[in-house]
């Protein structure tokens, strides 16, 4: 190998390890299941980038679940691109074999992830992005906001009005049963993770759920298939938000393997409406009905936090303007957001769909050329179309 190729080759590797040289490429903000998707294609493409996570650890939001999650969608439907789920693609698999599979992907594609890592700004000078990061000034042509749907943990003002002797926690805080004090626990929110949470509470504790808003309820399986094989076989998840039933879709959840008869018949959960009002101990709901409680647990949900970014792409009412994830400012792109393109959009399985969409265009408006950097990928699952779960 000649000396000025040993140089630039040399160049290119420091240039990718370095995120403080102004000759990135690049920057992905998030090392979740979006961020590392889009670090697999931009990989590919053989671009200089950088992941920045602001936690300690990659998948961060994966590490706040309760212990004894599973997702609702096998591991068949569950795999990043390249890089096949392990194990029986028909068993779903748990919040910790989530977490290994996630070191896994960005081991075996080396991918470029700096933890401690908070971007505190984002900004546009002179045509490129200047991100501030703790006390760093990372400077990119490109940007690729990968921090997904579960961002700040949502809890209401009520809850303020209950004494401080009522243990109290978010989803997010909520770990086992053995956490939660003994006596009547009330779990607020009627999705997927206020039904899941209530079942696992009722060995041990006398549950209530709250449930605000009802969502249309769904076996788990159909015929001796996932519900997601019926949805990939018939198509339904790949429906746009821009279609008519996407449409009717995107402001509505589902309940999957739940429902409230089971909640009631088997766990012995009564259900309450929507909790309006606190005091003391007690709390009130819609009927008028009232509760006192020893513990709540809030699976109330999350809302969006883009307080650090300077830039237009936000309506008057503070919400991201994009189409498929794309902004009105060249080169600022987001990814993993709930009903971004499809229902699959935030899903661990179907994220790769908007990533390879994202990284294509990235690519076109630099003109990179595309050559392969990544180690050599492992073959695909046989059907692995992938996705899991959502907070509801």
């Amino acid at each position: 190998m000649s000396e000025k190729l040993v140089t630039e080759v040399l160049a290119i590797v420091s240039q990718g390890s370095d995120p403080s040289s102004d000759r990135l490429d690049a920057a992905v903000i998030g090392a979740g299941q979006a961020g590392m998707a889009m670090g697999y294609y931009l990989r590919e493409q053989g671009r200089r980038f950088v992941i920045l996570e602001r936690g300690d650890s990659i998948a961060p939001a994966w590490r706040e679940r309760w212990d004894s999650l599973k997702l609702f969608t096998p591991r068949g439907y569950s795999a990043l691109p390249g890089l096949p789920f392990p194990g029986d693609p028909d068993d779903y698999p748990t919040r910790d074999e989530v977490i290994a599979y996630l070191e896994q992907y960005a081991e075996t594609f080396e991918l470029p992830i700096e933890l401690n890592s908070e971007v505190r700004r984002l900004s546009r000078e002179e045509g490129r992005f200047v991100l501030d990061v703790d006390g760093r000034k990372i400077t990119v042509d490109q940007v690729v906001v990968a921090t997904g749907p579960f961002q700040t943990p949502y809890i209401p003002k009520l809850a303020e009005q209950l004494d401080p002797d009522v243990w109290q926690a978010h989803s997010t805080g909520y770990r086992r049963p053995s956490d939660v004090p003994e006596g009547t626990v009330l779990v607020v929110g009627g999705g997927n993770t206020g039904f899941q949470i209530a079942k696992e509470l009722s060995a041990t504790h006398k549950v209530l759920l709250s449930v605000g808003s009802k969502q249309k309820p769904l076996p788990q399986r159909l015929g001796g298939r996932d519900l997601f094989w019926w949805l990939t076989k018939t198509g339904l998840i790949y429906k746009t938000v821009e279609s008519r039933l996407g449409q009717r879709l995107k402001d509505r959840d589902t309940l999957i393997g739940s429902s409230p008869r089971e909640l009631r018949k088997r766990y012995a959960v009564e259900l309450k409406p929507r909790a309006t009002a606190a005091s003391g101990r007690t709390m009130r709901f819609e009927d008028g009905s009232e509760l006192e409680l020893d513990a709540v647990v809030w699976a109330t949900g999350y809302r969006p936090d883009y307080s650090w970014i300077d830039l237009p792409i936000f309506d008057e009412n503070n919400r991201l303007r994009h189409r498929r994830g794309v902004t009105a400012v060249p080169g600022l792109s987001f990814l993993g957001l709930t009903w971004q393109w499809t229902r699959g959009s935030a899903l661990i399985g179907w994220v790769k769909d908007d990533a390879a969409f994202l990284s294509e265009r990235l690519a076109g408006s630099k003109k990179v050329t595309t050559r392969r950097t990544a180690p050599e990928r492992a073959p695909e699952a046989a059907g692995a179309a992938a996705g899991p779960r959502k907070e509801a």
